[in-house]
């Protein structure tokens, strides 16, 4: 079966600028895609011109083996959200569910039906005659989202949905975003900066960079083996080149500090410490001029480190022990002559 959704050598320019770089995708219903990249990597190009609100300079977009070209956004089977839930002030939560599927269409008893059903899946029904205005952020996300779902789309494109609001609400949504997808046939293609929800969320993750896909891969695949010093780095592993132009990756919770160095050890500086609840985030200046980030668990920090993460003092030296099994080298970089 062709895939809901193939993306063949798209490129995007602005004036000179290659937004997009032969970007490559696949994928499958009741597959969801997150792409994971900084801000200017090319993450929301990808939705507009997949949406066709971007010219393609080069490359081919197809779901189920149709060439989307000849189509217009509202003709391509695509639900979209965005951070922004750009709802109507002047319609009840009912009436911005209803929108999309009046414009297309759709008689105003089943436009009433599927919007209905759609706020029952996002856990809205009971909000259908509230006014906008009375909605929380949340609350606004769920009806978006259901405004999206409600003209069952075969592809769903969500561009950072919940990044405007607070951590735990988004935590939140996310967690109800993944249910909603694992039961519904629709695609999802998910933009995000954060590699915590990209890994929460996606079946499969894809980065990209400066326009160009660096790798697509499994989320444990990805953390585990990045492809690139560039996605080691951005998933917080600590890269570091040598004198002789070699470069090494290591997972922050790879490394063990230790209060009294070893022969085998390297010796080390702490220079900044912070708490995140389950872990500490230690970040180390070796006496060879590489700042390492270390990530120790609380159950572990008393046996690492002699004494407790919150103990560990500014300034105190510490000895630096690395597990071999856990570094990923690349290829040599060529050196600055």
């Amino acid at each position: 079966m062709d895939p809901v959704l193939s993306v063949q050598g798209v490129t995007v320019r602005f004036g000179d600028h290659l937004a997009l770089n032969q970007a490559d995708l696949s994928l499958a219903a009741n597959e969801t895609l997150a792409v994971l990249g900084p801000s200017g990597s090319g993450k929301s190009t990808l939705l507009r011109a997949i949406a066709g609100l971007e010219p393609l300079a080069a490359g081919r977009i197809e779901s189920l083996g149709v060439d989307l070209a000849p189509f217009p956004t509202h003709r391509r089977g695509l639900g979209l959200m965005f951070q922004d839930a750009t709802l109507f002030p002047h319609r009840d939560v009912l009436g911005n569910v209803m929108f999309g599927l009046i414009m297309k269409g759709e008689n105003r008893e089943n436009s009433i039906r599927r919007a209905q059903a759609a706020l029952e899946l996002v856990g809205m029904e009971k909000f259908a005659d509230r006014s906008v205005s009375d909605l929380s952020g949340g609350e606004a996300q769920r009806v978006a989202l259901a405004r999206a779902l409600a003209p069952e789309p075969k592809l769903l494109m969500l561009d950072e949905p919940f990044g405007a609001l607070d951590r735990p609400r988004r935590e939140e949504l996310n967690e109800e975003l993944r249910s909603l997808c694992q039961r519904l046939p629709t695609a999802v293609l998910l933009v995000t900066h954060d590699h915590t929800e990209a890994f929460a969320l996606g079946d499969r993750v894809m980065v990209l960079r400066e326009g160009k896909v660096e790798q697509t891969a499994t989320p444990t695949d990805l953390w585990r083996n990045p492809a690139s010093p560039f996605v080691a780095e951005f998933l917080g592993w600590n890269v570091t080149h040598d004198a002789q132009g070699r470069v090494t990756a290591i997972r922050p919770d790879s490394i063990t500090l230790t209060c009294e160095l070893t022969t085998d050890q390297e010796r080390a500086t702490v220079v900044a410490r912070t708490f995140r609840k389950n872990h500490w985030r230690i970040r180390v200046e070796t006496v060879s001029q590489q700042i390492l980030e270390v990530e120790i668990a609380n159950s572990n920090s008393e046996r690492t480190l002699g004494v407790d993460g919150e103990g560990l003092a500014i300034g105190q030296s510490v000895g630096v022990a690395i597990d071999p099994g856990a570094a990923i080298s690349f290829p040599e970089l060529p050196l600055k002559p």
